[in-house]
């Protein structure tokens, strides 16, 4: 099959080669990949890995073959996958818990763009615990994460404020406050954390007392310094976050607020994947807002 394959050497470490068709396990089935998208997480990690392997985190396709167990959609059903690897190809073997059926009038590239990011803010935000009336800082918000953040913390009735440099749109999807800085910020209940770095430092401080700040990223790549005795004072938490398992059932609520117009997803980026590199390049840069996408063709 053609897959981006792990390629020392080349530009962004991948490039658009040959890598052998998935054998899919008896709970899995297997998926004609048409879309796929980009990650901090998988664009950073994946030159890492093994040579000849393929990254990739998000993908929708169609089902080619149904899992033998029974288990999942059947064939030619429109689906949304999630996995740590595999979805930079053009074949990818998923178990039915990691995959959610597309509803009819969700565009399979719009959906591609959902799965880590999207369920990435849903699970921060229903650790964060009751959002109604609270105050709620999402910071980089003008990326994935912080997008989707935005816009279900606003559906769950909080006062959101987003922090970004671009702000952008942000307004729109639901924000009350839309800030550049943190500094002088009024105390925030729950904080959903992007960036890493000072941006955590500051939110931090803007945490109130019996607040949570879920730490779901380091887009920055800086280390957050704090100040002393910054971490001694009446009780609030930074709690380090994790996606984990499962995505299917959180996929399918995504998918079904995109299909009522309750949720948008902002494609700032779409191409074949043999512009891969050029892909990586505007992600990292950070010169689009919201999610890359790559045609399958």
């Amino acid at each position: 099959m053609r897959a981006l394959v792990v390629t020392p050497g080349s530009p962004a470490g991948l490039a658009l080669g040959e890598a052998p068709d998935p054998a899919p396990a008896p709970n899995q089935v297997l998926v004609e990949v048409r879309h796929s998208s980009l990650n901090f997480g998988d664009v950073s990690s994946g030159p890492g890995a093994e040579p000849g392997s393929v990254p990739g985190w998000d993908a929708s396709g169609v089902v080619v073959k149904e899992a033998e167990d029974g288990s999942g959609p059947a064939v030619g059903q429109r689906v949304l996958t999630f996995g740590y690897a595999g979805a930079w190809a053009g074949l990818r073997a998923v178990p039915a818990e990691d995959l959610a059926v597309v509803p009819n009038g969700v565009d399979l590239a719009v959906a591609a763009a959902l799965p880590v990011a999207g369920v990435t803010a849903l699970r921060a935000l229903r650790a964060s615990g009751p959002l109604l009336g609270r105050r709620v800082l999402v910071t980089g918000a003008s990326g994935g994460v912080g997008r989707y953040a935005v816009q279900l913390a606003a559906l769950a009735g909080a006062h959101v404020v987003a922090n970004a440099r671009r702000g952008e749109g942000l307004a729109e999807l639901g924000a009350v406050e839309v800030v550049a800085d943190l500094g002088g910020l009024a105390p925030v209940d729950a904080v959903v954390e992007n960036v890493g770095g000072a941006t955590l430092v500051g939110a931090w401080a803007a945490l109130a007392v019996g607040g949570t700040l879920q730490s779901v990223g380091w887009t920055s790549g800086e280390p957050a310094v704090l100040p002393v005795y910054g971490t001694v004072g009446p009780a609030k938490s930074l709690v380090s976050f994790q996606a984990g398992p499962a995505f299917g059932a959180d996929l399918a609520y995504l998918l079904e607020l995109v299909g009522t117009g309750r949720l948008r997803v902002d494609v700032g980026w779409r191409g074949s994947w043999s512009r891969f590199d050029e892909a990586v390049a505007e992600l990292l840069g950070r010169r689009f807002v919201g999610k890359a996408v790559l045609d399958h063709d």
